[in-house]
């Protein structure tokens, strides 16, 4: 195993949720088609699909997107639309997580932790 490369979300309207996603993550996307628009996040890939029908969505899987200001991005992630899901909060040290749902019921989450060091 190599470690994490890419979080995907289905979507239902792949072109709002590129302009949801690129103001959620302020920056746009490298990869726009029909069939999956592509997000270079810091070299991880964030990807959309479009989904068929009304999927069932579940919490039994949550990536955790890094962030400096937890709260901070939780809030304009509520003002972009999104809906909580998990409130900020200390789970030990300095380390916090919070997580949101977006508007394609899709669980985002966010993690604040100092500690973090990418492998050299």
């Amino acid at each position: 195993m190599l470690g994490l490369r890419t979080t995907i979300y289905k979507v239902s309207d792949l072109q709002e949720a590129k302009k949801w996603y690129s103001k959620a993550f302020e920056t746009k996307a490298y990869f726009d088609e029909v069939f999956y628009v592509g997000f270079s996040i810091q070299g991880y890939e964030l990807g959309l699909l479009p989904e068929e029908g009304n999927a069932n969505k579940s919490d039994n899987v949550l990536s955790y997107w890094g962030v400096e200001k937890i709260n901070e991005t939780y809030t304009k992630l509520i003002e972009l639309g999104a809906t909580e899901h998990e409130k900020p909060n200390n789970v030990g040290g300095e380390l916090m997580v919070a997580s949101v749902r977006d508007p394609w019921n899709n669980v985002i989450g966010l993690i604040y932790n100092p500690y973090f060091k990418l492998p050299v």
